[in-house]
Order: structure tokens, then sequence, then C-alpha cells
């Protein structure tokens, strides 16, 4: 399939466990590939599904498939009451799935919301599965936004993603490469979760706090932060590593913010400060995140306020994942890889996504 012009939904489920994000999105491919966000939402799980989501680690092979299958069905059923309401038909639906757990180097990464069910529920034609290729071939399968900063944002120097997990990417030497930077809101969400909050709104609670360096010199020494290979982080390493190293220090929830926060802006300052080929990058900063006007005040820090902010509408901020999995369906449909060996390690280039209906 190689025609220019594609309306494809985006289906994204974070490790913040917030919600599934959905994006309606229309492609044109002419001498570069643009995009429009026709339309965009964000589903709020109901209170029992997202419960079990978060516990979903936890659960047996037997409760694990079912909640697959209930996922994908509820996904499949949010998908067609949607296209109802704005009498819509996309080509497809690529959706990225929940992931429960992420092991690459054990060859394992596993995210639910069940094709065959979301197929049904939906009536539409659905891409899912867009990790496991890439593991196989000996890649972290993750991330798989950078072919879609390459691609759509081609004249960003740096493009930075704050969900529950901080990544990065950008061009080396004329190839696309990117990594998990450090935590984000998994770990930040935790903390504002003890003040009975659900995050620190614009990181107003981490700005009152106290940094404590001790605990923010523990946190750079962690050996995640010397791995030069590619590299990225999940649910499991903040329970090995960085929950104990927190919890054993048992500062306030104020101070473990404002620690974290500092953390973060000084790791990603470094990466940007390292690979810039620029006196002052343009930097793309989406997600959850990027409303965390203290840690950007941080990174500004940091990078000693020689870099410019791009100036993101609120639709690409908190769309921008499900926006670029739209786009990893239209490479799949067009058998062009979607997934970059520069990016994850694996032996080659690769066509990620198994295809429904």
């Amino acid at each position: 399939m190689s025609q220019e012009k594609y309306s494809l939904i985006g289906l994204m489920s974070g490790t913040s466990g917030d919600g599934l994000d959905l994006a309606y999105v229309h492609f044109e491919h002419q001498m570069e590939w643009s995009f429009e966000i026709v339309l965009a939402k964000t589903f709020p799980f109901p209170q029992d599904l997202g419960k079990k989501l978060s516990e979903a680690h936890l659960k047996s092979g037997l409760e694990l498939s079912q909640l697959d299958v209930d996922f994908g069905k509820w996904m499949g059923e949010q998908v067609r009451d949607f296209c109802k309401e704005f009498e819509i038909k996309p080509m497809a639906v690529a959706s990225h799935g929940h992931t429960i757990f992420h092991q690459p180097k054990k060859g394992l990464s596993l995210q639910i919301g069940n094709g065959w069910a979301l197929y049904a529920a939906s009536g539409e034609r659905v891409i899912n599965d867009f990790r496991m290729l890439d593991v196989q071939l000996g890649g972290q399968g993750a991330p798989l936004v950078p072919i879609g900063d390459k691609l759509l944002f081609p004249n960003i120097d740096f493009c930075i993603n704050l969900g529950g997990i901080a990544n990065i990417s950008m061009e080396k030497d004329g190839n696309r490469i990117a990594f998990d930077c450090s935590p984000f809101n998994l770990l930040l969400n935790r903390e504002a979760n003890k003040l009975g909050k659900s995050y620190d709104e614009g990181g107003e609670i981490a700005r009152t706090g106290e940094i404590n360096l001790t605990m923010f010199e523990a946190l750079n020494e962690l050996p995640f932060y010397s791995e030069k290979s590619a590299k990225s982080l999940g649910r499991e390493d903040m329970e090995n590593d960085f929950l104990p190293l927190i919890d054993k220090f048992r500062l306030s929830p104020a101070d473990n913010l404002s620690t974290l926060v500092e953390h973060y802006a000084f790791q990603m300052g470094n990466v940007i400060r390292s690979f810039s080929q620029k006196e002052s990058p343009l930097v793309l900063i989406t997600g959850g995140g990027a409303y965390n006007a203290y840690f950007v005040e941080r990174l500004d820090h940091y990078l000693e306020r020689k870099w410019r902010h791009f100036e993101a509408n609120s639709e690409l901020i908190e769309f921008k994942e499900a926006l670029i999995f739209a786009f990893l369906g239209v490479l799949r449909l067009r058998g062009e890889n979607n997934c970059l060996a520069s990016v994850t390690g694996a032996s080659r280039d690769n066509c990620g996504g198994t295809v429904f209906g």
C-alpha cells in the first residue's frame, strides 16, 4: 500500500496509567511527511479497569489473559463510539497497548489489549504488538517514537517526551538515536499521591521542597546512567532500583519531588549538552511533564539558558505519542521500517506490528 494520503487512529495507554489517548490523524506524503491531528480525546479508565491495569503485573496467567481480552474490548468500544460520534472511518487503528512486562534482555516485552477483541468491538482494522519483532532481533523494542520524530519533525534538534518515563531522540552522524533518560511522572505522581493529589501541578510542590544532595548524588550514580548502549526503563527498574533508594532517605514528599526534579533536569541537561551540534538547539517537550514549569526552569538552569523551547500547542503536547503510533501504523501498512536499529540496538531496522482484520 503506497498511496500518499492516510487517515488512522492512534491509541496510547502509557505507563502513567491515567487513561487512553486517542488521536485521529491525516497524513500526507509528498517530498516529506506532513500531518494534521483532526480529533483527539483522552478516555479515563473506569475505576475497576484502571485498578486492574495498575496491578496487572501481579496477576496469574489466567487473570492476565482475561484482562488482555477485556482491555482490548474496552478500547474497541471507545473507538467504535468515537467513530460513530464524529462520523469518521479510519483506514486502521494503531494501538500501543498497555505495557505489563518489559525485559528485553530476556527477549520479552508484553503489551496487553487483545487485537482481535479490539477489532471485533470497534469494527475497524487493527495494528498492534509493535515492539516484539524488534526485541526478537536483539533490540530494546523501545523507544518506538523516534522514527516519527525523524520523519514528522525533521527541523527539531531534540524531541523530549515526559510521560511515566522521560525519553529523548536526536540525530547523530546521520542516524536517529534515542533512549530513556530517566523516570518521570511514574515517580513524581507517587509522591503527589502521598499528599492526596494525582500529580504535582506545574511542579509547585517540588518548588517548595528542599533538594537532598546525598539522594541527588545517589540517584545520579545508579547503574542505568552509566549504560552507553541503547537503553530503556520499565516498571521493574522503578521497583528494583529507584524506589528502594528513594524510600531509604525517608524524606517528605515535597523534598522527594524537589530532589527528583533536580535529578531529571541534571540528566536531561547532560544529554542535550553532550549531543548538541548547535549553540542554541531547538527542543520540543511533550507529554504531561511538559506542563511541569518547575522542571523546565531547572532544565533551563542546566542548559545555561542556551536553548530554544519549541512552542507546541496543547494537542501536540498531550497527543504526540498517539499521533506517532498512528504514523507507525501508516508505515506498517506501507511495508516500510517503523523501528530503527540505531535507536533500539536491534540487528536491523524492522517493520513491527501485527494486523488484525
